[in-house]
């Protein structure tokens, strides 16, 4: 019930700054500095994600709140590079040990899995669209490599028999620059996580700032 309600505060959140961002203000034209190719961008996310339950991960885990950092190269051509780390705390649909991606708890029968802590690494490479106007468009795609790991209940962590995986991402998002070079960074992402020769699936949605750093 806990669980339930922090994910559904997290997804008012989440709309609510949405919706912030639709509607803040229109600023005069020289209060906007619109990043030029060569300039990095250095942003945060808030986010909530989910596995799911099509994979083996996803069978054991669900969704949670995370954190994203991120840095973005501005290149020619509407074109951007960048790289991302993720931060996710997913918790377990039915805290249990035995089967599944870990070691089996069935000789401590007082300790469950709390959630899965799934840390990720990718490059990314972005198509942007009306890189001259307030708003701008992008579509992205990455590889990465995934730490996966599940909190226990007594507070230990535990490690999957197949170790680490890597993953390929898509996404698509949008920056909304509202002063100066700071803008708001609304995206979604989708990661095709590969852990133990099988396919998990998760879906992130992420709400934060970036900023260009002008030279």
């Amino acid at each position: 019930m806990v669980r339930s309600i922090t994910a559904a505060a997290l997804a008012g959140f989440l709309g609510l700054a949405a919706v912030a961002a639709a509607v803040t203000p229109a600023r005069a034209a020289g209060d906007i500095v619109l990043p030029r190719a060569g300039q990095v961008g250095i942003g945060m996310q808030v986010q909530g994600g989910s596995l799911l339950s099509a994979g083996e991960l996803g069978r054991e885990f669900g969704g949670g709140p995370g954190l994203t950092f991120k840095v973005r190269y501005r290149m020619r051509f509407e074109r951007a590079i960048g790289l991302t780390f993720d931060a996710q705390q997913l918790h377990a649909r039915r805290p249990f040990g035995g089967a599944g991606a870990f070691d089996s708890l069935q000789d401590f029968p007082a300790v469950k899995r709390d959630r899965l802590k799934l840390n990720t690494a990718a490059i990314e490479f972005y198509q942007m669209f009306d890189t001259r106007e307030r708003t701008v468009k992008m579509l992205s795609a990455g590889i990465g490599f995934a730490q996966v790991s599940a909190h226990l209940t007594d507070g230990e962590t535990q490690i999957p028999l197949a170790g680490d995986g890597i993953f390929l991402s898509a996404g698509a998002g949008l920056e909304r620059f509202v002063f100066h070079s700071w803008a708001w960074d609304l995206s979604s992402r989708y990661l095709m996580l590969f852990h133990d020769g099988k396919m998990n699936h998760d879906l992130q949605a992420q709400l934060g700032l970036i900023f260009y750093a002008a030279y």
